[in-house]
C-alpha cells in the first residue's frame, strides 16, 4: 500500500472502514458530513441505531494505537456535530445513538481494522441548536 500524504491516507482509511462496516450490516448514510467546524467521518445506520464514526488511519509502525487519539475535545466536537445532524436529518422514529471509532493500520500489503462500537458515551450536551 502506497499513499502520499495525510489526506490520501485518511481517505483510504475511511473507505476501508466504510467497507468493513457495510460487511457488518451497516448502511452508510453520510461520509465526511460537516456540522459547523467539525466533520464526522462516517454516519451509518444498522439494526441497533445511528452510528457516528470517527476513523483513525495510520501506517505501521505506530507509536500509539490510533483509537487513543480520539480524546475528549474531539469527542465533544463530534457529539455537537451529531446533535446538529440529528436535528437536520429527521430520520424518524426513536433510534439509539452510538459514537464509534474505527482504527485502520496499513502495514505494507496488510491492513488491520479494529472497530470500537460505543467508544464513548456523552454524559453532557450543551444544547446550542
Amino acid at each position: 500500500m502506497i499513499t502520499k500524504g495525510k489526506k490520501a491516507l485518511g481517505a483510504l482509511g475511511e473507505q476501508v472502514a466504510a467497507d468493513y462496516l457495510q460487511r457488518q450490516g451497516h448502511t452508510v448514510l453520510q461520509r465526511n458530513w460537516r456540522g459547523g467546524h467539525c466533520e464526522i467521518d462516517l454516519i451509518t445506520l444498522d439494526g441497533s441505531g445511528v452510528h457516528f464514526v470517527e476513523v483513525k488511519s495510520r501506517t505501521a509502525p505506530v507509536e500509539a494505537a490510533p483509537e487513543e487519539n480520539v480524546r475528549a475535545p474531539k469527542q465533544r466536537n463530534i457529539t455537537t456535530a451529531a446533535l446538529k445532524y440529528l436535528h437536520e436529518a429527521k430520520l424518524g422514529g426513536n433510534r439509539e445513538i452510538f459514537f464509534d471509532v474505527v482504527a485502520v493500520v496499513f502495514d505494507g500489503e496488510k491492513t488491520e481494522v479494529k472497530y470500537f462500537p460505543q467508544a464513548w458515551i456523552p454524559t453532557y450536551f450543551k444544547h446550542t441548536l
